[in-house]
């Protein structure tokens, strides 16, 4: 077999393949094997046909075309191998020329991942939002640990907002009673804007005992997204009761012994999670200058792909949890469908452009991953999906995505060493000291593939060709 390579622009090039005829052998003598064992000829037993029969039978064009259709992949994968080639997603494969005995020809169109020339990126400087914790932080913080010790006591009385309403409810739609309409026993804290819209104006002043009736757009159900006409009945009215703020509380709430050892364990927690903003904005903002200085071209069919996946994974897995279709969601956003376009379409290529620098940075720096660092990661990511560490890691497996997760890691590992020689300030001029191990955890979340988010799960498939 030879073969040659012709670039056709910096994400695709042109494989031109010859194959002689007698490398073809195993894959002819393969079709024969397969055609025997689907066809029946009188006076031979099945399996037994000998090949100058099957060429009268069906035809030699039969066996070539069975021939060539198994060499190809192999044909195909060898000359990919020989010029060393980095591919992405599948080739166009157009047969040129086969002569039975002869020769076969043809040619493959691919993309191809980039050369990228990485330059010198100790240079980098970021600044970032500073740490600091106010008084009101840490009251609001005990203000909002207070509100989940709270209790209530029924009242007789109107309700107000604030109060914990105990309701029946009823949806009809075209003066039809929905199946899915009808409630009873609910409980509703009036304010908290956890039901239907119109309902707290609806309650405000019903003593138990007392209806309403409002209109209101359904958020989820048979009807989601309709108006309805929904008649509440209030079945009880209980006022919400907060604990003092006191050592009494801070012994109830925590296990600490006094209030002012509750506020400064508040201060420690707000300050650790501003912390943890700060490296993670830290993270992006090194990322987007990085991004700046490399010269990255993106495959136009990749990106396709891309922007399509998203869409999809948008349409049919987290709007159809939220019971929202397209045209909902953008409503909600307040944006048009170009404007949805546009977004999607500049994210795609930052995610692939992302990919691309990071994975070369891997390959730079000669970054490796070892299993206690995949270990962490696998079980940062079964966290955010819900599942259990041996669910996720099952999963992971019988998809054949540890691959995947090994490179999420490695990304991770390379912006880690690029925050590390970046010049991090925050906006009080101070220069910040990122941990290497907080860098290189967040840094691997920054840069995963949000299985929350497959459209990124089917980019890394795609660009590990």
């Amino acid at each position: 077999m030879k073969s040659a390579v012709e670039t056709l622009n910096p994400t695709r090039v042109r494989l031109t393949v010859e194959v002689p005829f007698e490398e073809l052998k195993d894959s002819l003598d393969a079709a024969y094997k397969k055609i025997n064992q689907q066809v029946t000829v009188k006076g031979f037993r099945k399996g037994k046909i000998p090949a100058r029969v099957i060429d009268q039978r069906f035809g030699r064009g039969a066996v070539l075309e069975e021939a060539v259709n198994d060499a190809l992949p192999k044909f195909y994968t060898e000359a990919v191998n020989e010029a060393e080639l980095n591919v992405l997603g599948q080739p166009e494969v157009d047969i040129t020329e086969l002569k039975d005995g002869e020769t076969l020809n043809f040619t493959a169109e691919v993309d191809v991942r980039p050369a990228l020339e990485i330059p010198d990126y100790s240079g980098i400087e970021v600044e970032v939002d500073a740490v600091e914790v106010s008084e009101e932080d840490v009251d609001k913080a005990v203000s909002d640990l207070r509100e989940r010790f709270a209790s209530t006591s029924p009242v007789e009385r109107a309700a107000q907002d604030g109060d914990v309403v105990t309701l029946d409810l009823e949806a009809k739609v075209d003066g039809e009673v929905l199946e899915d309409g009808v409630a009873s026993g609910v409980s509703y804290t009036i304010g908290s804007g956890e039901l239907l819209d119109g309902i707290d104006d609806a309650v405000t002043g019903l003593e138990a005992g007392g209806e309403a009736t409002f209109a209101s757009e359904l958020k989820g159900g048979s009807a989601a997204g309709k108006e309805a006409e929904v008649t509440v009945k209030v079945t009880q009215v209980a006022a919400r009761e907060l604990p003092e703020l006191d050592d009494e509380f801070a012994q109830l709430a925590s296990e600490f012994d006094t209030l002012e050892e509750l506020r400064a364990d508040s201060r420690k927690r707000l300050e650790n999670m501003k912390q943890y903003d700060q490296a993670t904005q830290a993270q992006e903002r090194v990322l987007e200058k990085l991004l700046e200085l490399v010269e990255v071209p993106v495959p136009e069919k990749l990106l396709e792909e891309e922007v399509n996946t998203r869409k999809h994974n948008l349409e049919h897995h987290q709007l159809g949890q939220m019971g929202l279709d397209l045209p909902k969601y953008l409503e909600i956003q307040g944006k048009t469908e170009e404007e949805f376009e546009t977004e999607t379409r500049e994210a795609a290529v930052k995610g692939i452009k992302t990919q691309f620098v990071l994975d070369e940075l891997v390959k730079q720096e000669k970054l490796n991953v070892n299993q206690e660092e995949l270990t962490e990661h696998l079980m940062r990511r079964a966290a955010s999906s819900g599942m259990s560490p041996d669910q996720f890691a099952q999963a992971v497996v019988e998809g054949g995505q540890v691959p995947l997760l090994v490179g999420e890691v490695a990304r991770g590992k390379a912006l880690a060493v690029v925050v590390e020689k970046a010049t991090v300030k925050d906006t009080n001029g101070e220069i910040i000291d990122l941990e290497d191990e907080e860098e290189e955890t967040e840094a691997a979340e920054a840069t995963e593939t949000p299985a929350e988010a497959p459209a990124e799960e089917k980019t890394e498939e795609k660009t590990e060709g």
